[in-house]
C-alpha cells in the first residue's frame, strides 16, 4: 500500500474510511464461509476498529461500543471480542502499543506484516511482500527458529506528519 496524504489529511484514515464496509463485509462472509459467528460485540468492535486508523486499547473499545447511558461492557467481553478478530485475521494486535487496528487486506496467515506507526498522529498502514517474507524466514531459519506470529512493528513519521513539519 503506498502512503500519501489526501486532501482530508493523512493518507491512513482515508484509507480506513474507504475500506471499511468492504472490509466488514469481508468479515461476515467469511464468518459465514467458516461456520462462526460474527456476534453482535465482536461485529461493534470490528466496526469501531475500522471507524479509526490510530491502534485502540481495549479499555477504549470498552467505553466506545458500551451502549450509551448503560453499563460499560466487562473487560472480558471486550477480549473475547479481540481474541476471536485477531484469530480469523480480521484484527492486528500492535505489542507496542498494547492496542488493535483492523486489518483491511486480509492477510493470510502465514504473511508476514509490516506496521509503519506514526509517532506524531498515531496512525498505522500496514504492508507486506514476499521479499519481506524472504527476508523473515531467511533470519528465523539461520536461527533454526519457528515463527508463530510474523509482524513487524516500524515507528516514524508518515508522509503527511513529515511535511507538515517542513
Amino acid at each position: 500500500m503506498q502512503h500519501a496524504r489526501s486532501e482530508t489529511g493523512c493518507r491512513h484514515a482515508h484509507d480506513h474510511r474507504l475500506h471499511a464496509a468492504e472490509a466488514l463485509a469481508r468479515a461476515e462472509r467469511i464468518c459465514r464461509e467458516r461456520g462462526l459467528r460474527l456476534t453482535p460485540i465482536r461485529a461493534k468492535a470490528l466496526e469501531a476498529l475500522h471507524a479509526d486508523h490510530r491502534p485502540v486499547g481495549a479499555y477504549d473499545l470498552a467505553d466506545r461500543i458500551s451502549p450509551a447511558g448503560g453499563r460499560r461492557l466487562a473487560p472480558i467481553s471486550i477480549y473475547r471480542a479481540l481474541d476471536f478478530l485477531v484469530e480469523q485475521g480480521f484484527v492486528h494486535r500492535l505489542s507496542s502499543r498494547n492496542a488493535y487496528v483492523a486489518c483491511l487486506h486480509g492477510h493470510g496467515a502465514d504473511e508476514v506484516v509490516a506496521f509503519l506507526i506514526c509517532e506524531v498522529c498515531g496512525g498505522v498502514d500496514e504492508d507486506s511482500s514476499p521479499a519481506m517474507k524472504k527476508a523473515v524466514a531467511a533470519i528465523a531459519q539461520v536461527r533454526q527458529f519457528s515463527p508463530v506470529h510474523q509482524v513487524v512493528e516500524i515507528v516514524g513519521r508518515c508522509e503527511h506528519c513529515r511535511n507538515a513539519s517542513t
